[in-house]
């Protein structure tokens, strides 16, 4: 009886900490690609080679267009997932967010201004805690 308490409080746990790590990417997610809309949004209606992302791999007219599309890529993935409908692209999708941090920020030999990199590494440190949440979701329901 008390075995089956336990396991009974584990498993609701457990189901409490997915929910949370699900609406914990879900918002990260969503911020982060509400923000990339915003700013290639208004780099297109300026001047679309004016968008400056060292850390990216791209550059000019190139950056502004690939921020913009994978901005509402990325906040397609978000929408379809917390209808659960496709959770493998929004899984797919917070693994590439910290390659391209990592990437960029680490790997592409990008200088930091003071407190650049405290800032940089709590992006970081975001993205990697949020691929917790749409791995979880694509977890089988336990019944």
């Amino acid at each position: 009886m008390l075995a089956r308490m336990m396991l009974r409080i584990r498993e609701e746990a457990a189901s409490v900490f997915a929910a949370i790590a699900r609406y914990y990417s879900y918002l990260y997610h969503g911020a982060l690609t509400l923000f990339l809309i915003g700013v290639a949004g208004m780099a297109l209606a300026s001047s679309p080679a004016s968008l400056r992302l060292d850390m990216l791999p791209w550059t000019g007219a190139t950056l502004t267009h690939v921020v913009f599309f994978g901005g509402l890529l990325g906040l397609l993935t978000v929408v379809l997932a917390f209808f659960q409908k496709l959770p493998v692209l929004f899984f797919v999708w917070s693994l590439i967010v910290p390659v391209l941090m990592i990437k960029g920020y680490i790997f592409s030999g990008y200088g930091f201004e003071p407190g650049g990199f405290a800032r940089a590494a709590e992006l970081l440190a975001g993205a990697l805690i949020a691929i917790a949440g749409p791995w979880m979701q694509m977890r089988p329901a336990k019944r």
